[in-house]
């Protein structure tokens, strides 16, 4: 990438080098890559050694659970809040789940070696990655319980908002079988609830991309799970 692309405008993109002072900035770029992701790139692989991590910067990454007869079932979701490849900083080189990307886009590249070299304790980054990982520990707890008390339509709307806030613009790409994918349900509940979420005025959706119409609608659906995942990720920034 160029020094343009590379220049600290475009990686303050990702929150948490945008919550970085200049020369906290200074000292990790050398380290720093920004790279197109795209649709479905694979990130890490399940019992695979993490050779880097990623800072989206408008791009959308997903964690996946794979079962031994195939089925695989999201389990995460990484955006601009945040870091794909926590494991990595958390101690370990492999984990048993799988990450891709989800929506293509732009994201920092930096070297899991580097990580653990640059990013130490009293460190400013350091700091924001030990936030991220109670928030996304929050988001895995909080998703788990929206999974199993409410409704299909309420879950996708939770999903589609998420996904709203770490895109540029209204519209996004999403296909049934990946909607399907990251709520663990068949594709003909997805489809019941996309068409009633579309019947509301709330989105436009076909040929695998979805347009937000009516933010405010669309909040409204949702359960009470996304404000509680969005107000820790904001806290973890805003503190």
């Amino acid at each position: 990438m160029s020094e343009t692309e590379n220049g600290n405008s475009t990686l303050r993109g990702n929150k948490l080098f945008g919550a970085l002072d200049e020369g906290e900035l200074e000292r990790l770029r050398p380290h720093l890559e920004v790279v197109a992701l795209e649709l479905k790139q694979v990130l890490y692989e399940a019992d695979k050694p993490i050779e880097y991590v990623y800072f989206p910067i408008d791009s959308v990454s997903s964690v996946i659970a794979t079962m031994e007869d195939g089925q695989a079932v999201e389990v995460g979701t990484i955006g601009n809040e945040g870091m794909t490849g926590l494991p990595v900083f958390l101690g370990a080189k492999t984990a048993p789940l799988t990450s891709f990307c989800q929506i293509p886009g732009k994201a920092i590249r930096m070297a899991s070696e580097s990580l653990r070299a640059e990013v130490v304790p009293g460190s400013r980054l350091h700091e924001l990655l030990q936030r991220h990982t109670e928030a996304t520990f929050v988001f895995a707890a909080q998703s788990s319980a929206c999974n199993r008390l409410h409704s299909v339509e309420q879950r996708a709307a939770r999903w589609l908002l998420h996904t709203h806030d770490r895109v540029d613009g209204g519209e996004f790409a999403l296909t049934q079988e990946f909607l399907s994918q990251m709520l663990g349900v068949r594709r003909a509940s997805v489809s019941a609830a996309a068409g009633a979420l579309q019947g509301e005025g709330l989105i436009a959706y076909s040929r695998g991309n979805v347009r937000v119409l009516d933010r405010a609608g669309l909040e409204a659906r949702t359960c009470e799970c996304y404000r509680v995942i969005r107000r820790e990720f904001d806290r973890m920034i805003g503190d």
